[in-house]
């Protein structure tokens, strides 16, 4: 079994997921007492959210970067951003572990890809859905047309993100408002939703929309382990692509 190199704590709240998950999952195709090979360089977020701020995206990528290395050194035979956003500096990271970095976009795209879908929403943290990193290799590596939500809906759903589910907070009020953002892009043409913050899926799920959802968080977690047990062609190189 390889050993998957975890960079969480953007937040920790979702880096839970990704462990029990990746260990569940184990498991589940292992049997018995298998259990996940792992190591795990868990950051303060407040100073990553505070290079993100600022626009020093070029301390965030050295700060991963130094860390994703760190867990390569320990060991880890890959590396996962247990995060969206902050795979705006995955190539820079990836260089700088020397190991392959699974991309959690092409984790999500490819499971999009293979159900048929076209113009997904994606919901995510105001970076994420702004920048272009996300979006474009969506495009371009999947044939994708993801929706985006508009100024005001952006600013509710990275407001949730990091006022309340970044800090343990799940709000009734905020899962009313997130379903009322998907309904009206369903109307407008979307057909699936991607949980395109590591943290959404705390707030929703498929029970609250009749769109397919993809969580992000899970595909990922799904992704190292198929790598770690070595289940399917490892057909991720350095450069992160597929």
């Amino acid at each position: 079994m390889r050993t998957i190199g975890l960079l969480g704590g953007m937040s920790w709240e979702s880096t839970v997921t990704y462990y029990k998950v990746i260990n569940e999952t184990v498991r589940a195709r292992r049997g018995g007492l298998a259990s996940a090979k792992v190591v795990l360089h868990s950051v303060d977020f407040s100073e990553i959210v505070a290079m993100q701020t600022a626009g020093r995206w070029d301390l965030a990528a050295a700060a991963l970067g130094d860390a994703a290395q760190g867990l390569a050194k320990a060991g880890a035979d890959c590396v996962l951003i247990c995060t969206n956003t902050m795979h705006l500096v995955a190539d820079a990271v990836e260089r700088a572990a020397g190991v392959p970095l699974i991309h959690i976009v092409d984790a999500t795209g490819a499971a999009l890809k293979a159900a048929g879908v076209k113009r997904p929403l994606l919901l995510a943290t105001r970076y994420t859905m702004e920048q272009p990193f996300y979006a474009e290799r969506l495009a371009a590596n999947f044939g994708l047309e993801p929706m985006i939500p508009d100024d005001a809906e952006r600013g509710i759903v990275h407001t949730v993100i990091f006022d309340e589910l970044c800090q343990g907070v799940v709000e009734p009020a905020s899962r009313a408002a997130y379903r009322e953002i998907i309904a009206r892009h369903a109307d407008r043409g979307a057909d699936a939703v991607i949980l395109g913050c590591t943290e959404i899926g705390l707030l929703i799920n498929s029970a609250d929309t009749q769109l397919p959802v993809f969580d992000s968080t899970l595909l990922h977690a799904a992704a190292a382990v198929d790598f770690a047990l070595n289940e399917q062609p490892a057909a991720i190189g350095l450069d992160g692509a597929a």
